[in-house]
């Protein structure tokens, strides 16, 4: 018989319970909604007949220890098994400190939610019969302390002996940092490459010659699904920011032994005290857009002078929002042609120019 389950992704939660929030001007986030908007959508799921859930990291707000501890109780309570991987805001820090937890912390907050062995960062487990998941860490840490988006390369010789084992199994890799482009030139550009792994070639080549298809990421806040030669990379927006999303998947096999996964987006649409809360964030992140558009615009490949970029930025308002709620199409005839090439770039369109709306409600044939 096939394979067919269905399952749910939920990401970068960043959960804060109250006494932790602080603000930050410039963050497109409600950190404030977490809890309220988490609540809602595992009260949903519980009605959803779901197989299980992926948190693929920035489970906390800034790796606070009553944050990672609130968390990991409330999704052991949970009908169905949850599986997670850290992302850069939960382990801020190679060590912990008064604020946050460490980088090896971790496991031990989230002992059976994926990590049965507390002295590994990573760790695979076969969720149903025939399906392996393999949870990544991609946070590492140089000699100054600086934090990296990358796989050391124990894990990836652990991951090559992992996939060895488990070739006659369907794989499922859920990994924080984003491991194909999904913004135009997204890993050579300076707003962009922070939010892809350093060493995703590597990865992806590894996947590849495993023929593993499925990778689900976060890290970016964006809905979107990026392809490259058998690879899917699907990330998933914010539960936190607009437009507040999560997914719900369903992988079947068909008579014909054809597998197909089913990917349905949904949305929180109010929280207690947010009665329209997509609306409410949109316009956050509209109003605390203009210093990112205009580094965005001021940096290469436009290299625009200040004074131009200054003229551009208010049609741009929303630009980063449609980029968030996936399959947006763009269109900015007034805007001259090198910048009005560029950003329309960031449509969901093929390479000849068709619409591609697959980021939010599509099917996708595998193998």
């Amino acid at each position: 018989m096939g394979l067919n389950f269905r399952f749910a992704v939920v990401s970068d939660p960043h959960i804060g319970l109250p006494h932790t929030i602080w603000d930050h001007p410039n963050r497109f986030h409600l950190v404030e909604v977490s809890i309220p908007a988490l609540e809602l959508i595992l009260a949903q799921l519980k009605q959803q007949n779901i197989d299980f859930l992926l948190l693929p990291g920035d489970l906390t707000q800034h790796g606070e220890r009553d944050n990672h501890a609130w968390l990991q109780k409330r999704l052991s309570q949970l009908p169905f098994p949850v599986y997670v991987v850290p992302g850069n805001h939960d382990v801020p820090n190679l060590v912990s400190d008064e604020r946050s937890i460490g980088l090896k912390d971790f496991p031990y907050y989230y002992h059976q939610l994926g990590y049965d062995n507390p002295e590994q960062l990573y760790y695979t487990t076969e969720v149903l019969p025939g399906v392996q998941l393999i949870g990544l860490n991609s946070n590492q840490f140089d000699e100054s302390g600086k934090q990296l988006g990358c796989l050391d390369e124990q894990q990836l010789v652990w991951l090559e002996q992992v996939l060895l084992k488990s070739k006659d199994k369907l794989v499922l890799v859920m990994v924080h940092h984003n491991i194909l482009e999904h913004l135009p030139c997204q890993s050579r550009h300076p707003l962009g490459r922070r939010y892809m792994l350093d060493n995703a070639c590597e990865l992806v080549t590894i996947l590849k010659k495993a023929g593993v298809n499925l990778v689900f990421t976060g890290h970016l806040h964006v809905q979107d699904v990026a392809y490259n030669e058998g690879v899917y990379d699907i990330t998933t927006g914010s539960l936190v920011s607009y437009p507040h999303p999560y997914r719900i998947f369903e992988f079947r096999t068909d008579d014909q032994g054809q597998q197909w996964l089913q990917i349905e987006s949904h949305r929180v649409e109010s929280v207690p005290g947010w009665e329209n809360l997509p609306q409410t964030s949109r316009e956050l992140m509209g109003d605390r857009s203009r210093p990112f558009m205009l580094n965005l615009l001021t940096t290469e490949p436009l290299s625009l002078p200040l004074a131009d970029a200054e003229k551009l930025v208010p049609s741009l308002r929303y630009f980063w929002a449609n980029i968030a709620a996936g399959d947006s199409l763009f269109d900015f005839p007034e805007f001259f042609p090198e910048a009005r090439r560029y950003f329309e770039a960031f449509s969901a369109t093929t390479s000849d120019g068709k619409p591609a709306l697959i980021d939010n409600h599509t099917t996708l044939r595998l193998g």
